[in-house]
């Protein structure tokens, strides 16, 4: 009996000294982002300008004032037509100086070879000597020499008299004329700018990010503002090899073959590109580590526990990583505090949205 009472009383003892039961760990709270599998393709749309793929700013050979300009711009023009026009005064004047000049040596040649023959037949009846004779010949031929300069100085001046007229070789029509009647512009300065029509275009800027998305051959679609229920087929002509010094972007040319009346030059046009096939997805850099050596992100099952799935990644941008493949269809993604997880914990989900809302409402 007093056996039985003190194991009652040391049960009793020890059941006095334990403590509460202790409380349950709550779960880890991580913030997911929903990615739907097979999303619809991402576009990328860029404001440009339309232009004429052949556009060349044309003006005189030569310098002088400038007195006559028969187009403006718009301005339809045809081969051989005389645009502009040069005060022709001192170019007449240096090609009447040339005929002068041919007409001196014609004389020099004439003197030289009558000459030449009156020595050539004193030479035959030893009344003179080989040297004598030498000198004449020498004498005519160096007046045919300077007969052949001077006409070819002749052509040269006839050559700068037609510069004054200014004509195009194509067909075109005037989008800039810099040039006004009264000034002197210098041999080569732009006078009027020409383009082909026929030949249309698209002139973007991309940023340094971006462009590695693009190169010549991709396909495009272009919209017009004034005009937006066309679209038009385009695809990628051209890339910049350089970016611009002031904006550190690429201008692209996008070439439209069915371009017509309702894509003028000038207008201003958006260009769209597919940048991402289906399934891909954009997260955010925090979202994306390293496991064994190969790019993973962690996703939330349906029971609520962390499972690591390796992925492949495409280009970084400042707004995230692109993931090419390997991402479940309907994917719970963890954004935040990647390099902590385990996997199979327990987690709660906090969605982005729901955080962001929760954010706002404070």
């Amino acid at each position: 009996m007093k056996t039985k009472l003190a194991g009652i009383l040391l049960a009793a003892l020890l059941a006095g000294c334990s403590g509460p039961p202790s409380a349950e760990k709550p779960l880890r709270a991580v913030l997911v982002r929903s990615v739907a599998g097979g999303s619809g393709p991402e576009l990328r749309v860029y404001t440009g300008e339309v232009r004429a793929r052949h556009e060349a700013d044309i003006g005189f050979r030569i310098g002088g004032k400038l007195i006559e300009r028969n187009v403006d711009v718009g301005a339809i023009v045809r081969p051989g037509t005389v645009l502009a026009r040069l005060d022709p005064q001192d170019v007449k004047l240096a090609e009447q100086a040339a005929a002068a000049q041919v007409s001196a040596a014609e004389a020099d040649v004439a003197l030289a070879r009558v000459e030449f023959e009156r020595v050539q037949n004193l030479h035959a009846r030893n009344f003179v000597s080989a040297s004598a004779l030498d000198g004449r010949r020498t004498t005519l031929q160096a007046a045919e020499a300077r007969l052949r300069q001077a006409r070819a100085q002749r052509a040269t001046a006839g050559n700068q008299a037609a510069y004054a007229a200014l004509t195009v070789a194509h067909e075109g029509v005037v989008t800039a004329a810099p040039a006004e009647v009264g000034q002197v512009v210098a041999a080569g300065q732009p006078v009027l700018r020409v383009a082909r029509p026929e030949q249309r275009e698209v002139l973007i800027h991309v940023p340094e990010s971006r462009v590695a998305e693009l190169r010549a051959g991709v396909p495009a679609a272009v919209r017009a503002w004034a005009n937006p229920a066309r679209m038009y087929a385009a695809t990628v002509r051209e890339i910049a090899p350089a970016a611009d010094a002031a904006t550190r972007s690429y201008a692209v040319r996008v070439a439209v073959a069915d371009a017509d009346d309702a894509l003028p030059l000038g207008a201003t046009a958006n260009v769209a590109f597919t940048a991402a096939a289906a399934g891909q997805a954009v997260l955010p850099l925090t979202a994306v580590t390293r496991v064994d050596g190969r790019a993973t992100v962690w996703t939330v099952d349906g029971a609520s526990r962390l499972v690591p799935v390796e992925v492949q990644t495409g280009e970084f941008r400042e707004d995230g990583v692109v993931v090419l493949g390997g991402l479940p269809a309907d994917a719970r993604v963890v954004l935040t505090g990647v390099h902590r997880l385990v996997a199979g914990e327990s987690v709660r989900a906090v969605d982005e949205t729901a955080a962001v809302a929760l954010d706002a409402g404070k």
